[in-house]
């Protein structure tokens, strides 16, 4: 929470840049990549701007990889509301809905989400909606573990196998998007099996 917090450079590959930028500068190579929600979509940006850095990608509960149109316009129009006046009070409710099941959790979670200031919460937001990770994951040619909370009718899991058919695919049972902090010992299993097979 001490890092700077400059007012642009929050666009999807901005961020997979950062993390490259970071790993060159601490001497890491050959990671595994886990990244929750937006952190998922970083991951697949890295995996294909930086093929040979990562070793494989975990994508937990990613944000929209293959976005639908109307999944774009949500994020740009959730963008514009958190520029809002009511901008806070939109995303601690967006934030509080996102699924978690234990009520003091859940009240964690929009706690430490809504610790970053509001504009950099819409820049983030925006950079999501401006983002297409089809090109992206077609081009990460390295192990991908996509973790998901559930699959339904309008899932995009099915879209996502068709762009990468190597992909694993997991499924949790009983939590929400924050599966990692509510059901962690499903998500490591699911991980280190993911692993041993793929490395």
């Amino acid at each position: 929470g001490r890092s700077d917090r400059p007012t642009d450079g929050y666009s999807i590959s901005g961020l997979a840049d950062d993390v490259a930028a970071f790993c060159g500068a601490v001497g890491i190579g050959k990671p595994v990549i886990v990244g929750h929600s937006l952190g998922g979509m970083i991951a697949v940006e890295l995996g294909a701007r930086y093929p040979a850095l990562p070793s494989a990608l975990v994508l937990v509960d990613p944000g929209p990889i293959d976005p639908e149109p109307e999944t774009v316009e949500f994020f740009s129009g959730f963008a514009k509301q958190l520029e809002g006046s009511d901008g806070e009070e939109t995303r601690r409710a967006y934030v509080g809905d996102m699924g978690a099941r234990d009520e003091e959790l859940a009240r964690w979670i929009v706690e430490h989400m809504c610790a970053v200031e509001q504009p950099i919460a819409a820049a983030v937001i925006r950079g999501v909606s401006e983002w297409n990770g089809r090109d992206p994951l077609s081009r990460c040619k390295l192990p991908v573990l996509l973790l998901r909370t559930e699959i339904r009718a309008d899932s995009d899991v099915l879209r996502l196998l068709e762009i990468k058919p190597d992909l694993e695919v997991g499924i949790t049972v009983g939590a929400g998007h924050f599966h990692q902090l509510e059901v962690p010992e499903q998500v490591n299993a699911m991980i280190e099996r993911f692993l041993a097979i793929s490395l």
